[in-house]
């Protein structure tokens, strides 16, 4: 059914409601006891859709790309609607708005997705900028995304589909990155890591957060800074890399720890490489068969351990298999290489539909977000999930790959850690 019909139809449908209203109340019946009356009077709820929406950086200055992002999503709303919606609703995706790692054109795709498209959520949104939050936020909007950013952690209407990953101090810290580390290193009691960032908030934020808790792991920190251009890749890495190998009483550190993205990993890996670094590299981000096609970015990342936030790939779980199936049907049926932002979209609206179904048929934002504070469920790609905890402590599970003679092995299974107190 087209757009114009299904509203009209709705509006005929709303018309026929106040008809029966009135002439119920003058049977002395109490108006209201249609389950889905209120939901016709939320946005995006009609008596057969939810619609929503996404916010991802399809493109961006550096060149990286977060597009599969939105096959991600689609896959998981294609099978919610195969097997016949939510409480016979479809969902009505209208794709995602690109808001090129761009601070205004993330709250312009925010004022867009609900003033002009109407949407009832938000899912997937993956930027490391997001300058939409308080709109959407203000204007009642479940967001969805990875909770890679502050604003994942505490907003009521917002939610990291794998918890609160930079939570304010009162939260908790993920321990999934250091742990695996300490695994990896043979254990961290006399081991030295160095952590760089990106000149940002989000960098800023992340250096805060691990430095203390690789600290907590037992680690010394010889090395802590955001000191990374956050709007071009530098294309001259020895000043970094003199400072690195130097940070450890004069002397390199067992590890280096970056939290960038790709096109700066690469840059950064590359000259550790050619100045005969000998330590463990890792990274949050280089989880990716499509960047083994290139020798030049394979060999940089070859030897890398990749922290993930949610099951590997190579797992051979119930949950996997279908996120594998899924994709491929929303691919037109091509085994598509895999990758992380495929899983941040997927997981991201696996979320809202879980949260939803569970409303029932009253879909409305009131009774969405009450459901949401008792919500929990278990054996997710994720690991078990329970909120409101996750918009102030990550749901604490992990795993790290290592990139080995062009494919990736698990190199510390997924688990979960106990997280510790942020300060």
């Amino acid at each position: 059914m087209s757009r114009p019909i299904r509203a009209l139809a709705a509006a005929a449908a709303a018309l026929a409601l106040v008809s029966a209203c009135n002439s119920a109340s003058t049977k002395g019946t109490a108006p209201g006891k249609d389950a889905s009356t209120a939901a016709r009077n939320t946005r995006g709820v009609t008596e057969d859709s939810i619609k929503v929406g996404g916010i991802v950086s399809m493109t961006t200055s550096s060149g990286y790309s977060k597009k599969d992002t939105d096959l991600g999503a689609r896959a998981r709303y294609l099978r919610a609607n195969a097997e016949g919606g939510v409480h016979g609703r479809r969902i009505d995706y209208v794709g995602t708005e690109d808001d090129g790692q761009d601070p205004g054109k993330n709250l312009a795709a925010a004022r867009k997705l609900v003033q002009q498209d109407g949407v009832f959520a938000v899912a997937p949104m993956s930027s490391v900028t997001f300058s939409g939050a308080d709109f959407l936020q203000q204007e009642k909007v479940p967001t969805f995304g990875w909770g890679t950013l502050p604003s994942f952690c505490g907003p009521s209407y917002l939610y990291g589909f794998n918890g609160c990953l930079v939570p304010s101090p009162g939260g908790t810290i993920n321990q999934t990155w250091p742990e695996g580390m300490a695994r990896v290193l043979g254990g961290a009691r006399g081991k030295s890591v160095a952590i760089i960032a990106n000149d940002s908030d989000a960098g800023k934020f992340g250096v805060r957060t691990f430095r203390q808790g690789f600290a907590s792991a037992g680690f010394s920190v010889a090395y802590a800074k955001p000191s990374v251009p956050a709007t071009a890749v530098p294309s001259d890495w020895s000043a970094y890399v003199k400072e690195i190998l130097g940070s450890d009483a004069g002397g390199a550190p067992d590890a280096v720890v970056s939290v960038m993205q790709t096109p700066a990993n690469i840059g950064l890996f590359t000259a550790l490489k050619r100045a005969s670094y000998k330590g463990v590299l890792s990274d949050p981000t280089d989880y990716d068969p499509g960047l083994l096609a290139k020798d030049a970015t394979r060999q940089a990342l070859d030897g890398v351990h990749v922290l993930l936030q949610f099951q590997p790939f190579e797992s051979k779980t119930p949950a996997m298999e279908q996120f594998k199936a899924d994709i491929k049907a929303a691919a037109g049926g091509r085994n598509v290489p895999l990758n992380m932002h495929m899983l941040t979209g997927y997981m991201s609206a696996d979320l809202f539909l879980s949260i939803a179904a569970k409303v029932g048929r009253d879909l409305t934002v009131a009774h969405f977000q009450n459901t949401a504070q008792t919500f929990s469920d278990t054996g997710t790609l994720v690991g078990d999930r329970v909120l409101p905890k996750g918009q102030k402590d990550s749901f604490g599970c992990g795993a790290l790959v290592q990139l080995k003679n062009g494919a990736y092995e698990v190199s510390v299974p997924f688990e979960c850690h106990e997280p510790i107190p942020f300060k």
